[in-house]
């Protein structure tokens, strides 16, 4: 974990959106337009949902793609780049857990390259070519219990209807809806959260009718209707994908970040982290800054990240996806958070700090900034107003 402490602002947003390319890419979910293809015949969301979970998957998937990524605006992002500016490329998928994602850079706008992520079962290679990074882990295992009887049986209609109960206490979810998906007739739900959900207005998910392949994923602002992220399908078709297709590695002398991420929450050797203010204080070299309220919010959690030199600790405020989060790190004698790598970020004002710096997207606001030797990060899918009062409390 000691990247923590050098990782700029630049690397922070790449890593994000590789773990949200990883997270799409892991489900081969894609977006499309509605093309005039075929649609499916009307079915409630619990049996649109169940035929899904127990149709038997295709061999493999090969699909064209478009990445939109309207978080950051060309005033903050210099060239092109294939993940904060979007990009198109391509994705492969095979039944056993391989998966290839490449978004092609344009290079007539000075991008530094192609984004590839690729992953083998639990194992992952992303690498970001705005920073020449590339980052590679584990997936966490599942936390339900792999070798619980029954776990590898699809679930009955009754076990959907459960699951679909426990999401609708946090969340609205509309119905299946007949749609068409980059030719292949699919089922679109809208899901919204109900409480605390920030700056995120909800989420449009579609899979295959035949198949149960994903086959769409789009994130709205509140009170947007064209979205934040989206990843679109132009072309697909299914059946085997030649091996080769995952015989790629990222370029020479890219810099390397491993991550580990824990299994269910536990710290190194499976066991739980350590958390609470006064024990995270006894570990860490620096006055941590834990108000019991930030910005209205009231103090969650404090859990410590990293060991040793680089001990540092992250704080949250609030619940939901209108909480804030604090990470409170020393600063590194190499340099941590230096801002460029591609991005100019406005300045803003925070008393007590030589300079901050402040990235507000459609859904949420990051601010950066270092005080006597610590540098803290305010995150949170909050209004910049919200997050520079959460800062000034600090």
């Amino acid at each position: 974990m000691a990247f923590l402490r050098r990782i700029s602002t630049r690397q922070l947003l790449g890593l994000a959106a590789a773990v949200a390319a990883l997270a799409a890419g892991t489900t081969a979910i894609a977006i499309a337009a509605t093309t005039g293809g075929p649609t499916p015949p009307p079915k409630s969301l619990d049996r649109a949902v169940h035929d899904a979970l127990v149709a038997p998957p295709p061999e493999g998937v090969t699909a064209r793609v478009h990445f939109t990524d309207n978080l950051i605006g060309e005033s903050v992002l210099e060239g092109s780049d294939p993940i904060l500016g979007g990009a198109s490329g391509r994705l492969w998928a095979t039944a056993d857990g391989k998966l290839r994602l490449e978004l092609q850079a344009d290079v007539s706008k000075g991008s530094a390259g192609d984004f590839q992520l690729l992953v083998d079962g639990n194992r992952f290679t992303a690498y970001d070519p705005g920073t020449e990074t590339t980052y590679r882990g584990t997936l966490p295992e599942d936390s339900a219990g792999k070798e619980e009887a029954g776990h590898d049986e699809p679930p009955s209609l009754s076990e959907v209807q459960g699951g679909i109960q426990e999401v609708m206490e946090h969340a609205t979810l509309g119905d299946a809806v007949p749609s068409d998906v980059a030719g292949r007739p699919a089922y679109t739900v809208r899901v919204s959260p109900k409480a605390n959900g920030g700056l995120v207005g909800g989420a449009d998910l579609a899979w295959d009718a035949e198949n149960g392949i994903p086959l769409r994923a789009a994130v709205y602002a509140k009170g947007e209707s064209s979205p934040v992220l989206e990843l679109s399908v132009t072309d697909i078709s299914l059946g085997p994908v030649s091996e080769s297709v995952f015989e790629v590695s990222p370029p020479p002398g890219s810099k390397n970040v491993v991550i580990q991420p824990p299994a269910g929450g536990s710290g190194a050797n499976g066991s739980t982290p350590p958390s609470g203010l006064e024990t995270i204080q006894a570990n860490v070299a620096f006055q941590l800054s834990a108000p019991p309220t930030l910005a209205g919010r009231a103090r969650e959690e404090v859990r410590q990240v990293a060991s040793g030199e680089d001990a540092g600790a992250l704080v949250t405020y609030g619940k939901g996806l209108d909480g804030i989060a604090v990470l409170e790190l020393p600063v590194s004698t190499e340099g941590s958070g230096e801002e460029g790598g591609g991005l100019q970020l406005p300045s803003v004002s925070i008393e007590g700090v030589v300079a901050a710096h402040q990235l507000e997207t459609p859904l949420g606001t990051l601010i950066r900034f270092r005080r006597a030797g610590v540098e803290y990060t305010v995150v949170g899918s909050v209004t910049a107003a919200v997050a520079q009062e959460a800062a000034q409390g600090l």
